[in-house]
């Protein structure tokens, strides 16, 4: 089932970078210090999103890369959408912290 859009808000505070784009998006940018880093975490979203069997759209501009969820099956964004993006930024935090 669907968060309301107050819930996905709710959980949004929570969730560093993360914000609610068209109202039926979770989107963050993540910022790499040069282009096969961003790569690399590119890896390690799609080994996440594997184990989750649900997969965010990407998007790759040089050193930034861009992560949209949604739950398309159940029209919206679900605690499986929040979830990963909790793994997502943990990944990131991770890389940011080994350089």
């Amino acid at each position: 089932m669907p968060f309301t859009p107050e819930e996905v808000i709710t959980h949004l505070e929570n969730l560093e970078g993360w914000e609610l784009e068209e109202g039926r998006w979770i989107v963050r940018k993540y910022t790499f210090s040069n282009y096969m880093k961003g790569i690399a975490f590119v890896d390690e979203v799609a080994a996440i999103s594997e184990a989750f069997n649900h997969h965010p759209f990407i998007t790759i501009d040089y050193k930034t890369v861009t992560l949209r969820l949604t739950s398309w099956e159940e029209g919206g964004i679900t605690a499986v959408d929040i979830k990963e993006a909790q793994q997502y930024n943990e990944a990131f935090e991770k890389m940011r912290s080994a350089e």
